[in-house]
Parts: C-alpha cells; sequence; structure tokens
C-alpha cells in the first residue's frame, strides 16, 4: 500500500498526464480538431487565417498561463492547452505555406531541424527527454515547446503526403498509422527506446488525425467524405470533453486516495 500511494504520489507532481489508451485517444482527437477547428474558424466564420492566427494565439497565451500556474497535472487544463495548441501548431505551418509561399517539404525540414535543436537545448539542460518528470518550470516550457513544433511539424509532414505528394486523406492516413504501429510493436516487442518511441508517435499521429479529419470534412470531390469542418469538429470536442471528464474523475480519486 506504502509503494502504491508513493507511485501516485510521484504522479501527482508531474504536470503531464500518464501516457495511457486513453491518452492517445484524445491526442488523436485534438490533432483532428487542430485541422477542422482552423479550417472552421478560417472558412467558415471567414475569419480569414491571419485573424484566425491572431485569437488562437490570444487563447493559448490564456491557456497556457493557467496550465502553468497549476501545481499538478490537472486534466481540463491539460487538454485545453493541447487542443489550442493542435490549432495554433496548424495555423503556424498554414501561414508559412499559404501566406508566405515557403513550399511544403521546407516547412516540414525547418520544423524537423528546429525540434530537433529544442530536444537537444532541453537533454544538454535537464539531461532527460522523458515526460515523466515534468515537474519544474523550465522543464514544463521545453515540453510545450515541443509539442507546438511536434504539431507543427506533423502539419507540414502531413500536408506534404496527402497534397504536396497527391497521395490523398485516405492513403496518407493509413500510411502514418502503418509507421505508428510499427513503432508500437518495435517498442512493445523489441524494447525500442521508451522516450523516443514517444515522441516519435506523438509526431506522427499529428498527420494521422489531421489525414482523418480532412478525410471527414472535406467534400467529396476533393476527397473527402463530405461532413463539414462543422459537424467534425462539434463531434470529436463532444468526445474529447467526455474523455477528459472521465480523466478528471480519475484524478480526483487519485487525490482523494492519497490524501
Amino acid at each position: 500500500m506504502t509503494t502504491s500511494l508513493a507511485t501516485i504520489g510521484r504522479t501527482l507532481l508531474n504536470k503531464v498526464p500518464e501516457v495511457t489508451l486513453l491518452f492517445w485517444i484524445v491526442k488523436i482527437m485534438s490533432t483532428t480538431v487542430g485541422e477542422t477547428v482552423a479550417d472552421f474558424l478560417a472558412t467558415t466564420l471567414n475569419l480569414g487565417l491571419t485573424g484566425t492566427t491572431w485569437v488562437m494565439m490570444a487563447l493559448l497565451i490564456v491557456a497556457l498561463i493557467v496550465q502553468f500556474r497549476q501545481r499538478r497535472y490537472v486534466p481540463a487544463a491539460y487538454w485545453v492547452t493541447v487542443v489550442l495548441i493542435s490549432v495554433f501548431g496548424t495555423l503556424v505551418t498554414d501561414n508559412l505555406t499559404d501566406n508566405l509561399g515557403v513550399e511544403l517539404w521546407m516547412t516540414t525540414v525547418i520544423f524537423a531541424v528546429a525540434l530537433t535543436i529544442v530536444f537537444i537545448a532541453w537533454f544538454v539542460t535537464e539531461r532527460t527527454l522523458s515526460i515523466h518528470s515534468i515537474t519544474t518550470r523550465r522543464r514544463e516550457a521545453f515540453y510545450w515547446l515541443a509539442i507546438l513544433l511536434t504539431f507543427a511539424l506533423g502539419t507540414a509532414g502531413g500536408d506534404l503526403f496527402s497534397e504536396g505528394l497527391d497521395l490523398g486523406y485516405l492513403l496518407s492516413g493509413v500510411i502514418f498509422a502503418a509507421v505508428i504501429a510499427v513503432i508500437t510493436v518495435a517498442h512493445f516487442v523489441f524494447k525500442l527506446n521508451a522516450v523516443f518511441a514517444f515522441w516519435a508517435a506523438y509526431v506522427l499521429t499529428r498527420p494521422f488525425g489531421a489525414a482523418f479529419g480532412d478525410l471527414l470534412s472535406q467534400p467529396t470531390d476533393a476527397g473527402g467524405l463530405g461532413l463539414g469542418t462543422t459537424v467534425t469538429s462539434a463531434g470529436f470536442l463532444v468526445i474529447i470533453v467526455i474523455i477528459v471528464t472521465i480523466l478528471a474523475r480519475r484524478e480526483k480519486k487519485a487525490v482523494e486516495t492519497l490524501a
């Protein structure tokens, strides 16, 4: 019992959740929402790419302030930040490609290099890239910067496959799902390094979720199923809220157990 309570105590000191199946489900849902909400705000609500970017930047800053002020992992604060950073990461890539005319292969390289630099700086400073030790402000800052770059990189890479290489949403999604499956097997069967496996999967779930979101929301003549960004965004947001509510109740029970 003492060991169990100690484990719960260490978990509660961490500012990010344990990596479980529900974690990956919500993460993939948030990537889908990041793609569809950005399109919904920019196109359906006619905010435009620039207007949407400013709005989402402001909301993300507020969410990050709330998240950094927490003393432990709080599901609502954490996942709201993830959803907003997913939307903003999408917009960063879209601004480079649509407003500045940077080619998709170049944005993919830029964000890959930027993410590598962040990981190197994080490791040199903290001697770890593990998400199980996000217990200081500095580590949390590295964590969220890395998360932002994974979303931006995932958006660029996903668009490069589905649009740049003209593979379409379905085939692109299948390719990314297959690579994620290979990483999963490599980790659990062949003992691939857990930290590397986590971050590789985290990057790849972004283009997988985006491809899935585009497949559902885009019109049929563009290779989608024509459900639209409104229906797709609303549906996935509802699912995210339900799962986060479940996670919040579990977290509350864990706190009560420790108390």
